[in-house]
């Protein structure tokens, strides 16, 4: 598969993440197609041609942690939009009990 389709895919998963939910690399990966796709997941992320349109910020990692170098305005910025989105942090993440996409979890 072409990295394009491999990216369109993931961007296609990221879409459908709610408001007010976060979802993990390997979570977005797994319902992508492939659950060793989490680097994959990173990088296109960080390409992401629409942030407005494919809310990236909304995948952290299994920790609930947001990403140090978050390309759109660093972890404070993520932190600050998955806040606006009504998710709460304790201790420096995300509670992952309470926010985290119930869809293809198996972590």
């Amino acid at each position: 598969m072409t990295t394009k389709g491999t990216y369109e895919k993931i961007y296609d998963v990221v879409r459908q993440i709610p408001k007010g939910y976060v979802a993990t690399y390997k979570q977005v990966a797994y319902l992508a197609g492939n659950a060793n796709w989490a680097r994959t997941v990173g990088n296109a992320l960080h390409v992401n041609p629409d942030p407005e349109g494919i809310p990236c910020y909304r995948v952290v990692n299994s920790k609930g942690r947001v990403a140090p170098a978050y390309v759109f305005g660093g972890e404070g910025r993520q932190r600050e939009l998955l806040e606006a989105d009504g998710i709460k942090f304790v201790y420096g993440h995300v509670d992952m009990e309470r926010y985290r996409w119930s869809v293809g979890i198996f972590e």
